[in-house]
């Protein structure tokens, strides 16, 4: 499927089967000179397929056609490899270009995984269900490193680079301020919430995501054009809900921490999931990973405010309320 949002700016629809986001949102910004696509698609068939079905439609020659990647998950970046041409750039934020270059793997997530909780016998398989460990990129391109206020012209559209850390490390958008037009990759969704996951004791990736709704709250915004799902035309009221999403979470861990001392593990398994599964034990290896995940960006958000305190004991990590 293809749609022609606004002149020379369009969205082509990227399947990603087995995925309850259904499809990725690419966008293709076409000029005479040189053509710019926001995000790929995973690194499977059925994405390619339609991207270069997609881009067929639109008389895109990828020999003139650069790349913005919004973060490094698999479903944004898996696919970039496979298109990009010899005179191709690529363009990406720094943090997750260093995350790359240091080669650094999935085993720290391993390892912190299971000092969480999450069940030795278990981790394996969630890892190689994990659609980013399955679809990700078979190599990696020369990467162009934008920063934060950087700008791409492509046609009549100069793009700001807008650095919004939160759903990943190094997430960045696009913001065109003439259009009023923000590609927001993964950062705001409209009937989703982004995940925000926590795979280390140095980051707090749910502040990030708070201060970089802020940031984007000040931005005059007409349309905002998702990675998922449908298109946004009131950001300030889907911020507004993303927020008390997220504090709604706050409060139901610290609701589950009143039981008692518990692993992230353990307090995904009592949190609420839009997920249709009977009970915790059902649901996907996979889902249940992201859940840890987002648990324990609760949990680190809460822990650096004070509320709640870590107790390593017995090489796991559990966490109490700091005052009952």
């Amino acid at each position: 499927m293809i749609e022609e949002m606004r002149p020379n700016l369009y969205r082509i629809e990227i399947p990603l089967p087995d995925s309850p986001l259904k499809y990725l949102n690419s966008y293709v910004i076409r000029s005479k000179d040189r053509n710019l696509i926001v995000d790929t698609g995973l690194n499977r068939e059925e994405c390619l397929e339609a991207m270069r079905k997609g881009l067929e439609e639109l008389n895109i020659e990828l020999a003139q056609t650069d790349f913005f990647i919004t973060h490094l998950h698999a479903d944004h970046f898996g696919l970039v490899g496979r298109l990009v041409h010899s005179t191709g750039k690529i363009f990406f934020n720094r943090p997750e270009t260093e995350l790359i270059e240091a080669k650094i793997g999935w085993d720290p997530m391993v390892a912190y995984a299971k000092k969480n909780g999450f069940p030795e016998n278990e981790l394996r398989l969630a890892l190689e269900a994990h659609p980013g460990h399955k679809f990700s990129s078979d190599w990696i391109p020369d990467i162009n490193v934008l920063s934060d206020a950087d700008e791409i012209k492509v046609g009549e559209y100069r793009f700001q680079c807008v650095s919004t850390p939160g759903h990943s490390m190094g997430h960045m958008c696009l913001y065109e301020p003439t259009q009023k037009i923000l590609i927001a990759g993964d950062h705001i969704l409209i009937d989703i919430t982004p995940n925000i996951q926590c795979w280390s004791s140095d980051r707090n990736p749910l502040k990030d995501y708070f201060l970089s709704l802020d940031k984007v709250s000040k931005l005059e915004i007409d349309l905002t054009l998702p990675g998922h799902r449908r298109v946004i035309t009131d950001h300030m009221a889907r911020i507004k809900e993303l927020k008390e999403h997220h504090h709604q979470r706050l409060r139901e861990v610290v609701s589950i921490l009143k039981k008692g001392r518990q692993h992230a593990f353990q307090v995904a398994s009592q949190m609420t999931w839009d997920l249709k599964a009977d009970s915790w034990e059902d649901f996907p290896r996979a889902q249940k990973w992201f859940a840890t995940g987002e648990a324990l960006a609760h949990l680190r958000y809460l822990e650096e405010d004070g509320t709640i305190r870590p107790d390593d004991k017995n090489d796991v990590t559990r966490f109490a309320l700091t005052h009952k």
